[in-house]
């Protein structure tokens, strides 16, 4: 199946790419994997995303790396004497689409060479989940260039949080990237509100 993988990454840390990804494995019924996770072993973010899934075809697979210091996955690593590397992350085999999530923003290390980006395929669709703080335009500006310079298929953008509508204008004309929508600041995220944003972004989602 052609094209059939969504990357979700973002432009930093704790900017909504688990909400994200929750929001397209449900829109999309597709699988969900997380590659590696680093801290909270007993409330990963598979665990989160299967909290708020309500499709039950959907199949989470297990990470690869499991890590227990909250730290970027290369330091991480080094602590837990794991050698983390790109060959050793094998995806799971399924008929079905598969949303990935990365961990922290594109490129985050996963040792000394390699970095997040080096998990993503050619033919994946790559989600960038942006959103609005002090200087986040310009980690928007790097990540879809650092995509771009990689030659990935960047499918589009997605905001998360409160709108800033000059922010979202300056950063869609300067990447020329497809804004698919964004996911609100909620009270809470559940089932049932996670399935309302899956309705609203499905047809984007699927769009060639």
């Amino acid at each position: 199946m052609k094209n059939h993988t969504y990357f979700i990454t973002g432009i930093s840390t704790e900017v909504g790419k688990t909400v994200v990804s929750a929001i397209v494995t449900e829109a999309l019924k597709a699988d969900y994997w997380k590659p590696i996770q680093a801290g909270e072993l007993d409330n990963t973010d598979t665990h989160k995303v299967q909290r708020l899934v309500s499709c039950d075809k959907t199949q989470f697979y297990p990470s690869a790396f499991n890590l227990k210091t909250p730290m970027s996955p290369h330091a991480a690593a080094e602590i837990e004497e794991v050698k983390i590397s790109a060959k050793k992350i094998k995806r799971p085999s399924t008929q079905n689409k598969l949303v990935i999530e990365g961990a922290g923003g594109l490129l985050v290390p996963l040792n000394a060479t390699e970095t997040i980006a080096d998990l993503i395929h050619e033919t994946d669709k790559v989600i960038v989940v942006s959103r609005h703080y002090l200087g986040s335009i310009n980690h928007t500006l790097l990540t879809i260039e650092a995509l771009k310079a990689r030659k990935l298929n960047i499918f589009g953008i997605i905001f998360s949080g409160e709108e800033n509508e000059a922010t979202e204008r300056i950063i869609e004309k300067m990447t020329t990237v497809k804004i698919l929508g964004r996911i609100d600041e909620e009270p809470y995220f559940d089932e049932n509100v996670v399935k309302e944003y899956a309705e609203k972004l499905n047809k984007k989602l699927t769009s060639p």
